[in-house]
């Protein structure tokens, strides 16, 4: 090992140790286990201690939800109970997703309307989406949101039709060798690219049904979201492993020569490929979700990255482009890596929670909603940022 890669693994140790300190034993089981698994035998789960009064940023917190719900219910609603349909069904998976999250029972006018008109796009393949375009999009976030509304196993039968949907479409054997950069991977829906963002959904969207970490198709998608870390290591023989090698993600795995001498924000003048904030955490969500703990490298290698770039005053990487889905990722891992405080890159200790209920709360409009003034991703749409900012509000309680 070179003086360099030394120093570093060294210090990945140092940071590694003070972030999960208190909170290693929690680490591999913090959300991970689906909303549909039981507790261990003999558990009881009505036990629960006094609650205590809620915190400044708790009472904040509660504010917002409220009225960014408000906002879904009294204006982002249509009468068919869907939300901005001409972006398909997804949105309306999220806007459901983010109500149920924040306390709303299904027999909520606002919920149910929802959920009845999600059903609505349910097609005999077992997929759940609109055009086809982005059908494994569509499908993974309806997936999760049926999910958390299938108390009653109502939706049950709908699910697993849907599981056996998005897995079809992931690269498996048969169709990349796991050699192939692609291998385990799946993009918006069909031949085509795969990407981090739609094997991320696929992810999450298999666990919420109850599929177990070692299942093969979330082993194959983690295969995949490793090739798409910034690490030199076993888990990438990618040719951009060690052009940047900081433990961040990218977005996709280009399988064709790229020229770094153009304009491309994607790529280092190396010929790397830049790692951002919403991937570096939809990754290490991602890696956790699949049954991977903190000493594993590629999760210590995340880590560092985070602190190394931690804000919620943007995307690291890219700006205000895509903020809102940043948001998200950043609330789901860290909530799902059982991460409490963080530090950063200066050794400040931060509460990720507070400090992104506080963001929120300056971002939200007089309305209730919230929007991004940066139209990429569609963000400048009010229903899907109102969605995402709730779901990251979920986290913070």
């Amino acid at each position: 090992m070179n003086p360099r890669r030394k120093f570093r693994h060294a210090r990945r140790k140092f940071v590694l140790a003070l972030t999960f300190a208190a909170v290693a034993p929690a680490f591999a089981t913090t959300n991970v286990l689906s909303a549909q698994e039981k507790l261990p035998t003999g558990q009881d789960d009505t036990a629960q201690p006094a609650e205590s009064a809620p915190s400044a940023s708790e009472k904040q917190r509660r504010q917002i939800v409220e009225k960014g719900f408000q906002f879904l219910a009294q204006q982002g609603q249509s009468e068919a109970g869907t939300f901005s349909d001409r972006a398909g069904p997804g949105v309306t998976a999220l806007a459901i997703t983010s109500a149920i999250r924040n306390g709303h029972s299904v027999d909520d006018p606002t919920v149910a309307a929802g959920l009845k008109a999600l059903e609505g796009f349910v097609k005999p393949d077992g997929g759940i989406y609109g055009n086809g375009r982005i059908k494994n999009y569509e499908t993974c976030v309806a997936m999760v949101c049926f999910a958390e509304a299938n108390k009653t196993g109502k939706y049950s039968k709908l699910l697993q039709r849907a599981k056996a949907f998005v897995t079809d479409l992931q690269y498996a054997e048969g169709e990349r060798d796991p050699s192939d950069p692609w291998y385990g991977g799946v993009g918006y829906g069909g031949a085509g690219r795969p990407d981090l963002s739609n094997t991320a959904y696929m992810i999450e969207a298999l666990r919420a049904v109850e599929t177990q970490a070692s299942d093969p198709a979330i082993q194959r998608a983690l295969a995949f979201v490793s090739r798409c870390q910034n690490l030199d290591s076993p888990y990438n023989d990618t040719a951009f492993a060690s052009k940047v090698d900081d433990g961040g993600f990218y977005y996709e795995i280009p399988t064709t020569k790229i020229d770094p001498s153009t304009s491309d924000e994607r790529y280092t003048e190396n010929g790397g490929l830049r790692s951002y904030g919403s991937m570096t955490y939809t990754g290490l969500k991602s890696m956790i979700f699949a049954g991977l703990t903190p000493e594993d490298k590629r999760v210590e290698a995340a880590v560092e990255w985070i602190g190394n770039h931690y804000t919620v005053e943007k995307n690291p990487g890219m700006g205000t482009a895509g903020l809102y889905y940043y948001y998200h990722t950043f609330a789901a891992a860290l909530k799902t890596a059982g991460i409490q405080k963080l530090k950063d890159s200066d050794g400040v200790e931060h509460d990720w929670r507070a400090d992104l209920v506080a963001e929120l709360a300056r971002r939200q409009n007089d309305d209730g909603s919230w929007s991004n003034d940066n139209q990429r991703w569609f963000e400048n749409d009010k229903n899907l940022a109102t969605s995402f900012a709730l779901m990251a509000l979920s986290y913070c309680d």
